[in-house]
């Protein structure tokens, strides 16, 4: 091949990341000073890795947009061969901030051992405190990031920290312990039973078994090294939709040979014992990092959150709660944008966003604007008329494929409606006799179905997150689930005219069992004139807890009819007229 012939030839996909990751290095080269692999040291003496960008321009003191996380953000990508992506803080650089991120301790170059949302709660006060008296900036710090960049937030914006300006939590749902009627301990639990969301996601993130650098490794050494050690684990990949089916569930991690850690193996944690033997109100999960509803949120929070995230209920539980709470002068500072998508997928919609199935239409924001105008005012103290431009509530109504505003959630008008679950005693499956009626049915015919826990009904689609390969997340046509006799099956007739739902849904079912103890779920589905039946949000509720987390499980009897109330659903959809509501 002659040299002008391979000239020719278009470059390799990754000659064209390194080169387009280079031109990001370089660019912020030229406008920011760079300290990495700063060792920020914490009242007990173990060191947390960060990494600063802060403008060349020296002028005037600047505000710090803070990035905490236990994910690896090492600034060199040791499997391309080149650097990291450096978007984010070059944005933050150009539009005048010092952009600062840190590994929670116990996480790749930052020391101690790792406890899910990086307690002790006083690492997050000692960073902020060590960021705002660095002689650069101007004392004012904020903080942005989704799902496990997100979540520490909350328990550390509850410290009253000065310093801590604003924040933009996003997808936070597993900062948030308990908020009632939500007892979900930071997405650990739902309804009492174990979700299996942490189980994988653990599976990667508890592993503390891992090479470190002397203390006393110099700054130059650490940079020099990270471009041959990120120290991110290699773990075989692992097929969770098998895994997660493994029993009893406190071995799932060590039946793939999953590094030991707080999910089953350690006795003593900073918060208390290992997280799968705990109850849902155990005193361990109080002494944490989650957040709960015994905490006072006192700074100004943008909140960001998803209908197809794993814990929308508890997010605006927690955001009515915090309005509630707050000062009267922080409480009008607390804003929401609520988006159909699926966990930490703001700004992955497009003109047609298709989450699982279903087209959702155009959910675009600038959410890049919107985040900036936010720190610029609460940061840099600009009169940007944010607070004035933002609307207190923005969510998206799917059927009508559009955005709404409102200064409260639920919105403003919004009335209660019942319905009631009616069949002639045959409401198994999709071809059952089941109906959901607006008045209750005259005579009582129960409905039965047997659960067999060896061939459980398998989750399909939902509001889910980090479950690897075992579930995909978001909307699909529900009929084959429904095709099973262990499901009941309750449809209203075809709408005549269209209605919106948008807040909370509580389901309250009267149930019997011959087990002492069992779990119901509950599925809210939109059924359009051709069948297909979308899945909105679920819930469930493990029998046992009925009558308060608080107290102890109470057993079932045969023979004997409970009342069970469930968590509430929380959804804002469209059901088109035509179209049939259906549990």
């Amino acid at each position: 091949m002659t040299a002008a012939s391979l000239a020719a030839q278009p470059p390799a996909p990754n000659a064209q990341l390194i080169a387009a990751r280079n031109r990001l290095e370089k660019e912020l080269e030229d406008i920011a000073i760079i300290d990495r692999k700063v060792m920020v040291k914490m009242s007990d003496g173990k060191r947390m890795a960060a990494d600063i960008y802060r403008p060349k321009d020296t002028s005037k003191k600047v505000p710090i947009i803070f990035v905490r996380t236990p994910y690896n953000f090492n600034y060199w990508d040791v499997k391309l061969g080149a650097p990291a992506d450096m978007s984010a803080p070059l944005e933050a650089v150009k539009r005048g901030y010092a952009y600062v991120e840190m590994n929670e301790r116990g996480h790749f170059f930052s020391e101690g051992t790792y406890d899910i949302l990086g307690p002790p709660l006083s690492d997050g006060t000692e960073e902020i405190d060590w960021m705002a008296s660095q002689p650069w900036s101007n004392g004012e710090v904020g903080t942005i990031g989704c799902s496990s960049t997100a979540e520490w937030q909350l328990g550390v914006a509850a410290q009253g920290n000065p310093h801590f300006a604003a924040m933009i939590p996003q997808g936070f749902g597993a900062g948030v312990g308990r908020v009632r009627p939500y007892y979900e301990q930071g997405n650990w639990y739902r309804g009492g039973a174990v979700q299996m969301l942490f189980i994988a996601w653990l599976y990667g993130e508890q592993n503390q078994i891992r090479p470190m650098f002397p203390p006393d490794t110099s700054r130059e050494d650490l940079i020099r090294l990270s471009k041959a050690f990120d120290l991110a684990p290699q773990l075989p990949p692992v097929d969770w939709s098998k895994a997660l089916r493994h029993l009893p569930e406190m071995d799932i991690l060590k039946a793939v040979d999953g590094p030991h850690g707080i999910f089953a193996d350690r006795t003593e944690t900073p918060t208390g014992g290992a997280m799968i033997k705990r109850t849902p109100n155990d005193p361990a999960w109080y002494r944490g990092g989650l957040w709960h509803d015994d905490k006072t949120i006192n700074v100004p929070g943008f909140w960001f959150m998803s209908w197809y995230d794993v814990s929308i209920g508890p997010n605006l539980a927690a955001y009515n709660f915090v309005r509630r709470t707050a000062k009267p002068e922080i409480a009008r500072e607390q804003y929401a944008v609520i988006a159909p998508t699926l966990h930490c997928s703001f700004t992955r919609a497009t003109e047609h966003t298709i989450v699982g199935e279903r087209d959702m239409g155009d959910a675009r924001l600038n959410y890049n604007e919107i985040q900036y105008e936010w720190f610029d005012h609460f940061l840099k103290g600009e009169d940007n008329h944010v607070l004035e431009k933002q609307p207190r509530v923005r969510y998206y109504t799917m059927g009508l494929n559009k955005w709404q505003t409102s200064d409260t959630w639920p919105p403003q008008g919004a009335q209660p409606m019942t319905l009631y679950l009616a069949s002639g005693g045959m409401a198994n499956s999709l071809n059952g006799d089941g109906a959901l009626a607006r008045e209750a049915p005259a005579q009582d015919h129960p409905d039965q179905f047997v659960y067999d826990p060896m061939n459980p009904v398998p989750s399909y689609g939902g509001n889910v997150c980090c479950t690897g390969n075992a579930v995909a997340g978001g909307a699909f046509d529900q009929r084959k689930m429904e095709a099973r006799a262990d499901i009941l099956v309750y449809s209203s007739e075809p709408l005549r005219q269209g209605i919106e739902v948008s807040g909370p849904i509580e389901a309250t079912l009267y149930v019997s069992s011959d087990a002492k103890d069992t779990d119901f779920t509950v599925k809210l589905i939109d059924v359009l004139p051709d069948g297909t039946a979308y899945n909105l949000d679920e819930t469930i509720q493990r029998v046992r807890y009925r009558e308060g987390y608080d107290k102890p499980p109470v057993w079932m009897e045969p023979g004997k009819v409970y009342k069970v109330t469930l968590s509430p659903m929380t959804t804002s959809n469209y059901f088109a007229a035509g179209h049939r509501i259906r549990i």
